[in-house]
């Protein structure tokens, strides 16, 4: 199942991201933002333990914003394996 996570505070306007039923990342995507970025964290994370994913993403800050696209997309990942 594809979790569909709508960010706040950074330019990215949508995050999907699909976990198997152990929690191991199969899919992500990001909607908007900078593409070379967001292409390379969900390249980077594809097959990642989400907890993993989670741990090294949360937190990460863009400009001062107090969150970015990776830190965006641990709170999708959070959302997604309570979900699954």
């Amino acid at each position: 199942m594809t979790h569909k996570f709508r960010p706040t505070g950074v330019c990215s306007r949508q995050i999907l991201v699909e976990l198997d039923d152990n929690n191991i990342i199969k899919d992500c995507r990001f909607v908007g933002g900078c593409a070379g970025n967001t292409t390379g964290i969900s390249s980077l994370v594809k097959g990642m333990d989400a907890e993993e994913a989670i741990r090294r993403l949360r937190g990460i800050d863009c400009g001062g914003r107090g969150t970015s696209c990776p830190d965006q997309l641990a709170i999708a990942l959070e959302e997604a394996v309570e979900m699954n």
